[in-house]
């Protein structure tokens, strides 16, 4: 077999394991790559004391990267938590008082009977059993009003522990987390700086799985549907396209004008219908990339 045989064979299969050209492409539909970003805003006031999210870092869900200044919050939750040892304190000598009057009225009970055996005997004089009854009565009311203090003062420490509660969640949203796993793209504050509430701080974006918007035709609907294998290209260097499988998991019931940075192979369609194409992502998409779709 001579050279020019030999090279009429294998030459056009080096091209297809190079890639494809752009003459070779024939997609359908035209879009460009979206993914999902999150922005991270502080939920509290105060000068960030540690912050070490970068750009282009990948961070993991809940992943801590920073907390803003929590000193007068920990001051205020001490004072709070003083507060309440004070009042159990005194709720503590109150229920000694409760005790102690409880040991009273078992001993006043026990009298009251022995003198009413006294009284039927005639041992003893009426004036006597009413002066126990009394005393009785007496414990009791005392005893009455002292549960109504220990009451109150249990009631106390309930607003305070709410307190409390409030100042832990507050500082809980000074630290500042990730809220979803993916590579950070943006990034608004450095450490050392004072933070307003809501001031953004960062956005992040999973970048893992990436969509493709695109754009079809009302003729082109009737041979997609969601959950469909379609073939994404993407462009290397403008003569040769990557292929990439991707997913339909959305497509649009409302039509709507084309944008006019997509293309579509029926040039005179004015309306068409948004679809998104989820892609798994080998490190070469970005968002807003262009792509292409074959049905």
């Amino acid at each position: 077999m001579n050279i020019k045989k030999i090279t009429a064979i294998v030459l056009p299969i080096l091209l297809m394991m190079v890639g494809c050209s752009e003459k070779d492409v024939k997609w359908d539909v035209q879009g460009q790559f979206e993914g999902t970003e999150v922005m991270v805003a502080s939920e509290m006031a105060g000068k960030i004391m540690v912050f070490t999210a970068e750009e282009g870092q990948v961070l993991a869900q809940n992943q801590v990267c920073g907390y803003i200044d929590t000193t007068q919050l920990y001051l205020k939750k001490q004072q709070l938590q003083a507060t309440i040892t004070s009042v159990l304190t005194r709720n503590s000598g109150t229920k000694a008082q409760i005790n102690v009057i409880d040991e009273q009225i078992i001993n006043a009970k026990r009298e009251q009977k022995r003198m009413e055996q006294l009284v039927k005997e005639k041992a003893g004089t009426q004036k006597q059993l009413d002066d126990i009854t009394g005393q009785m009565d007496v414990l009791t009311k005392q005893k009455e009003a002292t549960m109504t203090n220990f009451a109150q003062l249990n009631a106390e420490t309930a607003p305070l522990q709410s307190q409390i509660d409030q100042i832990n969640d507050q500082i809980q949203k000074c630290i500042i987390k990730s809220p979803i796993s993916g590579t950070v793209i943006s990034k608004y504050a450095e450490q050392g700086e004072l933070s307003a509430f809501s001031k953004a701080l960062f956005k992040i974006a999973n970048l893992s799985e990436i969509t493709l918007k695109a754009y079809a035709t009302s003729t082109q609907l009737s041979s997609v549907k969601i959950g469909q294998k379609v073939t994404v290209y993407i462009d290397i260097d403008g003569k040769e396209y990557k292929k990439l499988e991707g997913t339909i998991t959305w497509i649009s019931d409302k039509s709507e004008f084309t944008p006019k940075t997509i293309q579509t192979r029926d040039e005179r369609a004015n309306l068409v219908y948004a679809i998104k194409i989820k892609v798994k992502n080998d490190g070469t998409l970005r968002i807003g990339m262009p792509g292409e779709v074959k049905f």
